[in-house]
């Protein structure tokens, strides 16, 4: 079996996120993990096309967030995302904030649901169902 890298996105760390400390304010650490999450779906098709037609959209219904190490002014970081789908009406995403240095600055695992925007009730099989709607699931598993 190949490993693959997981997605990853950079961003670099702006002043105005900062707290009094100095270092990043941990509500930005879940902003970096949802920009990730974000550009993952987007690359895999999701925001765009089939899940809007179908009248669906993922729902976040949960966030974890372990802090490793603290960031300040001007770090770069790689925010990497992969999906786990399992049986249920729920997923995961989950990331790992890492330093170009390679320091592990955060991890954030994630779950989530894909409602029907109609009914306002998750569907029973997400996966399934993003597939039907176009979505690469392999992309978003980070199996291509």
């Amino acid at each position: 079996m190949i490993e693959r890298e997981p997605f990853r996105v950079r961003i670099k760390v702006r002043h105005y996120e900062l707290d009094t400390l100095g270092h990043v304010n941990h509500a930005v650490y879940h902003s970096y993990g949802e920009v990730a999450r974000l550009e993952l779906v987007e690359k895999a098709g999701g925001l765009a096309g089939g899940l809007a037609a179908a009248r669906q959209a993922a729902v976040l219904l949960e966030s974890h967030i372990v802090f490793r190490r603290e960031l300040r002014a001007g770090d770069e970081v790689d925010v990497s995302c992969v999906t786990k789908f399992g049986g249920g009406k729920t997923f995961r995403m989950d990331s790992t904030i890492t330093k170009t240095d390679g320091t592990v600055a955060a991890e954030i695992t994630c779950t989530l649901g894909l409602m029907d925007l109609e009914r306002r009730k998750l569907v029973d099989d997400p996966k399934a169902a993003m597939e039907r709607a176009g979505v690469d699931v392999a992309v978003l598993c980070g199996e291509a």
